[in-house]
């Protein structure tokens, strides 16, 4: 049989009478959107065996137990969308109530502004969530506002020490949510651990285990979307760096730190954020040594390691901290990335919600005694 899903639904519907005679009593878009994922990982398989997916090896995908993993389902057809200010409707549920007010997207959807692609219900720590993947006409902003260009452009260095530091000279505080919890998180991981297998005890346990990493998530979450709107807003130029966060966690003593802080995600929401307010993103070349080379000269000091906090010149004597240092290097790639991106054959000048744009690089545009470059995202400034 082949790994499509018109097959997959045909073998499910022979099937489905014997294996799963409470089928009826669900809505089908739970089985069809759980087929649908099936296909597109058994469809990895083939791809990465063949040599047609890039990355490591994709294996077998493996079976997903209720309760031991995200529950999820996802409508794409059907009466489903917001029924009323505060309810919902979901085939086969029916209406539900919701805590977030559906004001702002049932008016949109009233008057035209926007249309329905899907609804995804999820189970997270013991509630449920229900999520629109909405498509709404949103007029793109010429450029940068007037208090984006009075602000300029800036250098966003992230680190552990601070969550980031601007080359305006701010530094913002790294909360370290995951580390404010973690006597929590162990206390109640022992107790789970040592209750019986099966008991009402445990799942209580469970269920407290849950709660406590869905807070930690959420205060992250709300964290970075604070930062990053409030950049995207406010600068006109937003560079950061290509960070390799999955070779950063290889390192056991700083895996735990790396991973609180959220790097990818801060890149992830300012890919798109700056396309709404009319900003732009640039990503510095992921071995451009930022940290190793002085913002006043250039010059550059190979010796230095993640122990000296302190950038100290031998060429013209300047000291500052390293990780403000480092995002002045990144603000003074705004005038490379500008003749890169628009000067080089083959880049993508569309402004796109997210993912990366092409900025080829033609010879002789780097900076003297640079060796990053730099892509372009967003909108045009």
């Amino acid at each position: 049989m082949p790994w499509t899903l018109p097959a997959l639904r045909l073998a499910w519907n022979v099937a489905k009478h014997q294996v799963a005679p409470w089928w009826v009593e669900c809505s089908k878009e739970a089985f069809s959107a759980g087929l649908d994922q099936l296909a597109r990982g058994l469809k990895n398989v083939s791809d990465s065996r063949e040599g047609k997916r890039k990355g490591r090896r994709v294996g077998f995908p493996r079976f997903k137990k209720r309760g031991r993993a995200r529950d999820s389902f996802r409508y794409t057809t059907g009466a489903y969308g917001p029924a009323c200010d505060r309810r919902v409707k979901l085939p086969r549920i029916g209406r539900v109530k919701v805590c977030e007010p559906m004001g702002a997207l049932t008016s949109r959807l009233a008057e035209g502004r926007a249309r329905l692609l899907g609804a995804t219900v999820a189970r997270t720590a013991h509630r449920w969530y229900v999520s629109f993947t909405v498509e709404v006409d949103r007029q793109a902003p010429p450029g940068p506002s007037r208090r984006q260009r009075d602000a300029g452009p800036v250098g966003v260095d992230l680190g552990v020490k601070h969550l980031a530091v601007l080359s305006t000279g701010e530094m913002v505080v790294n909360p370290k949510h995951l580390a404010g919890s973690l006597r929590r998180l162990r206390t109640t991981s022992r107790a789970h651990a040592r209750s019986r297998p099966g008991s009402a005890r445990r799942r209580r346990r469970a269920a407290r285990l849950a709660r406590i990493h869905a807070r930690v998530a959420h205060q992250r979450r709300d964290g970075l979307h604070t930062l990053t709107t409030r950049l995207a807003k406010t600068h006109s130029v937003i560079v950061v760096e290509d960070l390799h966060v999955a070779g950063m966690v290889r390192n056991r003593r700083l895996a735990c730190s790396v991973s609180d802080t959220g790097m990818a995600e801060v890149r992830r929401q300012l890919a798109y954020k700056t396309g709404w307010y009319g900003s732009t993103l640039v990503v510095g070349d992921r071995w451009y040594p930022s940290s190793k080379t002085c913002s006043g000269c250039g010059w550059r000091n190979p010796s230095l390691t993640l122990a000296d906090r302190t950038f100290t010149c031998q060429s013209c004597g300047l000291v500052t901290d390293r990780d403000l240092n480092a995002a002045v290097n990144l603000r003074h790639l705004v005038a490379a990335s500008t003749s890169e991106t628009v000067n080089a054959r083959g880049a993508d000048h569309k402004t796109r919600a997210s993912g990366q744009v092409a900025g080829k690089r033609e010879p002789g545009t780097a900076t003297a005694g640079q060796t990053g470059s730099a892509s372009l995202h967003g909108g045009a400034a």
